[in-house]
């Protein structure tokens, strides 16, 4: 029974890292012909280094890939083992998405597969994470901001619907996301971050 409850979540794991490692940025950016994302902008593989572009279908369509393959990963697991094995797929996909292997270990900041993971996990307190992102980007315009603020908020979200396990989990997958966003907390302290939409010529980050 154990051996086969490990293999379950090794097969989750090593799914859910695989598909949280598709980089759905470049994928796009390459087929709206916009070029190699990571020479564009931030270098960042994400939705909103795409909107730098001045593409919004091509931003669109990547928060849907990036936030769409979190969410999928949590619900494979939790159809092939359950709780423990959605949290497992959740945290593979994020790392996927950090350290894709298909681009060296050099992945994005994972602010949309993040999201994504709590909508899967519990989409109640999910879609809370989704609407403070919103309401401090629509405030604020500050993307950064948003995602450090949602990322803090969706483990309390997850604890306060009752989700213990998925809440110890996601707390650990925020500190992540704040380590990931290091440089644009420094920028954000300085004043010399950049808002949404206001900046579509960033130096790519070495």
């Amino acid at each position: 029974m154990v051996a086969s409850a490990v293999f379950v979540y090794a097969i989750v794991a090593i799914g859910g890292y695989l598909l949280g490692s598709i980089p759905f940025g470049i994928l796009v950016a390459r087929y709206a012909g916009l070029g190699d994302l990571r020479k564009i902008g931030s270098g960042n593989i994400g939705a909103t280094n795409v909107l730098r572009t001045g593409n919004k279908t091509a931003a669109f369509l990547t928060l849907i890939g990036d936030g769409g393959k979190g969410t999928l990963a949590v619900l494979i697991g939790q159809a092939i083992g359950g709780d423990t094995a959605a949290v497992v797929g959740a945290a593979a996909a994020f790392l996927g998405h950090l350290y894709p292997v298909w681009l060296r270990f050099n992945g994005g900041k994972g602010v949309a597969t993040f999201l994504g993971i709590n909508l899967g996990l519990c989409f109640p307190a999910g879609l809370a994470a989704c609407l403070s992102w919103l309401v401090v980007a629509f405030l604020t315009r500050y993307s950064s901001l948003s995602a450090l603020t949602a990322a803090a908020l969706a483990p309390v979200f997850l604890a306060l619907a009752g989700e213990r396990t998925a809440a110890q989990t996601v707390a650990v997958l925020t500190i992540l996301v704040f380590i990931r966003h290091a440089a644009n907390i420094k920028r954000l302290i300085a004043g010399t971050e950049s808002k949404i939409g206001a900046d579509k010529s960033e130096p790519p980050v070495p």
